[in-house]
């Protein structure tokens, strides 16, 4: 799968995973996800679910739907075979998780991945952007009339938002990692509730360790 297409698969994958759903729930949930930039067709969706089914990554699942009509209602839901490919490629980090029409997908799905995968998609997403940034850069020529200058201003000025926002999103995600990292703070001898049970004067013992505390503590990295 490639391109937009191996998108949507994915991303038709990622919602089953959490509960199955029929055609017009998960065409809906398809546009809370995908839909910022553009709406989701059935012309589209359906073809997907018909190359995920002959993949034998969903199945079909008929019921009788309440109501007058008593019509039979289609449910998709994920199979083990779906389940594991999904995994595979969410936690993907190679070059296709970058790209415009991936990526959007992929930090969609980021809750369900550890923070090295995030960190390298990440990581790469910036790196393709920064590239696309100097040469859009350089191949700024003058004689362009109005029109195709403004153009030029704004695929620039875009580019630089998204590298500004995934440079927060990249220290964001360091910071967290080196908090889980760090071992659990000792317990400030000063507090008045410390593990000696007593209230107001700290132990001897305490006391006795803070200056050495006092002395040692400030920013490392």
């Amino acid at each position: 799968m490639k391109g937009k297409a191996a998108s949507l698969e994915l991303a038709v994958l990622g919602l089953l995973h959490e509960s199955p759903l029929h055609g017009y729930e998960l065409r809906k949930r398809l546009n809370l996800l995908l839909g910022w930039g553009r709406l989701l067709s059935y012309g589209s969706l359906y073809p997907a679910l018909k190359r995920l089914l002959r993949a034998g990554l969903i199945t079909e699942v008929q019921a009788i739907s309440p109501g007058v009509s008593r019509r039979q209602r289609i449910t998709y839901e994920i199979t083990p075979a779906g389940r594991e490919y999904f995994g595979e490629q969410i936690t993907d980090t190679g070059p296709a998780a970058w790209e415009d029409d991936t990526f959007a997908t992929r930090f969609a799905f980021f809750s369900r991945t550890d923070v090295d995968v995030r960190l390298r998609i990440l990581e790469g997403r910036l790196s393709r952007l920064q590239e696309r940034l100097d040469r859009a850069r350089h191949s700024s020529r003058g004689g362009d009339d109005r029109y195709l200058s403004e153009l030029r201003r704004h695929s620039i000025e875009s580019v630089e938002r998204e590298v500004a926002w995934l440079t927060d999103l990249i220290n964001a995600e360091r910071g967290a990692d080196r908090s889980a990292g760090q071992p659990a703070t000792p317990n400030d001898p000063s507090d008045p509730s410390g593990e000696d049970g007593q209230h107001g004067k700290p132990s001897d013992t305490a006391t006795s360790a803070a200056p050495a505390a006092d002395a040692t503590s400030g920013n490392t990295r």
